[in-house]
């Protein structure tokens, strides 16, 4: 039997209707093709699939859809204006934060919850804030520097994390 939920994704409310079991990953690429949340190991084991749930960094292939029902979601693909870059994306962009790209969103997404609570790691608190995801090709320095650039960038333009205020 379907439930019927209403979720506001990317500032866009969604209404729906979903088997109980439906994981938020697969409801965010299936139902409202927003592929960019990657689904990984489908164990919360990697991270690639974080997105924002009401404010907070969570593996959405741990989530039902139905648990985010009245919620908000924010995905990669809410993060800026069509066409325009956020500080992380343009981070893991000009520092080589990214070889395949595959972990990429769910690594910019738990940096965004990172510079969200604290707009000015240090080295050992950006590594600690992606504990939980994993990449397989960098090495994490240049991830960690382009949450650094992001950082800076973030202070200089004095602009607070998209839900900053949440």
């Amino acid at each position: 039997m379907k439930r019927a939920i209403t979720v506001k994704v990317n500032g866009q409310t969604h209404q729906s209707e979903v088997e109980p079991r439906t994981l938020l990953v697969h409801y965010l690429r299936d139902a409202l093709d927003l592929t960019g949340t990657h689904v990984g190991c489908n164990t919360s084991q990697c991270g690639a699939c974080v997105v924002m749930l009401n404010g907070e960094a969570v593996k959405s292939c741990t989530v039902l859809a139905v648990q985010a029902d009245e919620g908000e979601v924010t995905t990669i693909e809410g993060l800026s204006p069509e066409g325009s870059l956020h500080p992380l994306q343009e981070g893991f962009w000009e520092k080589h934060g990214l070889q395949c790209g595959f972990c990429t969103p769910g690594m910019i997404m738990a940096s965004y919850q990172l510079l969200k609570n604290n707009p000015n790691p240090s080295e050992a608190e950006i590594r600690k804030g992606l504990e939980g995801n994993i990449c397989r090709c960098t090495g994490y320095q240049n991830i960690v520097r382009a949450v650094q650039y992001a950082a800076e960038r973030l202070r200089e333009s004095a602009t607070e994390p998209v839900g900053a205020g949440e």
